[in-house]
This record gives C-alpha cells, structure tokens and sequence, in this order.
C-alpha cells in the first residue's frame, strides 16, 4: 500500500508551478520545490502562472490530480481589475466570453461573478504601478474549467485588464489563513460535499 501524501500551499507570486527546472531558459525562474522538503513524485494539480498566486494543490497522487481538474470541481478567484467595473462586464463574464486558446477562438462557460466590496486585503500588497495607477476594483469569479490563463483573457475581454489574481478555492478547499509561502500538510483532500 502506498502511502500518498497531500499539501495546501499558497503559492507566491513569482514562481513557477512546478519542481524540477528541465528548460534552460528558465535558469533563474523560483519553483515550488524551494519553499519546502517535499517527497520525491511530488506534483502540482493543475497550475497558476507565475505572476497568480494563491491556493494550490499538491501530490505525489497523479488520480487526484485528474479529478481537480475535471469539471466537477469549482476554483474560485479574487481578482483585482484596473478600472472601475460595472455591471455589464460582470453580466459578460457570467454568460461566457470569447477568449484565444491555442490561438482558437473558444467561448468560456458561464462562471459566477460577483464585485466584492470591501475589497479584500492580501499581504503583502501589490506593488502600484507608477503614478499612472487609476481606480481598481476587485471581484470573486467562480469556474469549471482551466484554460491557460484563462481568468486574465476574460477580465481582459470585457476591458478591465487583470493586475493581481489570487486563487482561494478548489473545490471545498479554502485559502483561508495560509500566508504566501506557507505549506500545510493534509491527510486528504476534501474537494467535494459527499
């Protein structure tokens, strides 16, 4: 009997979802594999690019890794958008939008949207952008789905391009109180409510 083994981390923004660096251009990216002593087989389930940051999944159990990343399971966002948004582009991202995959045009499914308001604070903050830094607005988007960056393609398709994204849920797995960096070890996941 194997004993697989399971960890939450909070992936930091700026590095890369993976362990092993086996691209030579990719010399001086940060991998996960620094942040902890994790056992040899250890993979992420499904990713975030290297400027999200947020909730990930870890393990040495490749069929876990296909049930997160069905359909079945939710991965809830916060995304901090540049420019005020309003209610037409979060109708927009509910119904689903036009996005580039593969250099396809593809048609999201619908997601749940809402603005969140307060919004909400994150350590450390996000570095502001210059002077040119105008208003910002935050939501919660909700999908069933992972395409490569697909969260930043839609923010950007309704015009309210994507400064800071941050992933707070899979399934039933909250963010909660884990700080950038931070690793948890868990004897399981519980994903779904059965």
């Amino acid at each position: 009997m194997h004993n697989h083994r399971h960890f939450i981390i909070y992936k930091p923004q700026g590095y890369l979802s993976q362990f092993v660096n086996n691209q030579n251009k990719r010399k001086n990216k940060k991998l996960l594999g620094t942040l902890h002593d994790f056992p040899k087989g250890t993979m992420a389930i499904g990713r975030l690019d290297e400027n999200s940051e947020g909730l990930l999944l870890l393990t040495t159990n490749g069929k876990v890794s296909e049930l997160v990343r069905s359909k079945k399971i939710e991965k809830e966002y916060f995304v901090q958008l540049d420019g005020e948004i309003n209610m037409e582009a979060v109708e927009q991202l509910k119904e689903g939008v036009e996005i580039s995959v593969n250099k396809k045009k593809y048609l999201t499914l619908p997601s749940e949207v809402r603005q969140l308001n307060p919004a909400p604070i994150f350590s450390p903050p996000i570095k502001e952008r210059g002077e040119s830094h105008g208003p910002t607005s935050w939501i919660s988007i909700t999908i069933r789905e992972g395409k490569f960056r697909q969260v930043r393609k839609m923010s950007a398709a309704v015009g309210f391009p994507t400064i800071r994204l941050v992933r707070v849920r899979i399934g039933r797995i909250y963010l909660k109180n884990i700080k950038p960096a931070e690793v948890v070890e868990v004897d399981n996941f519980k994903l779904s409510p059965k």
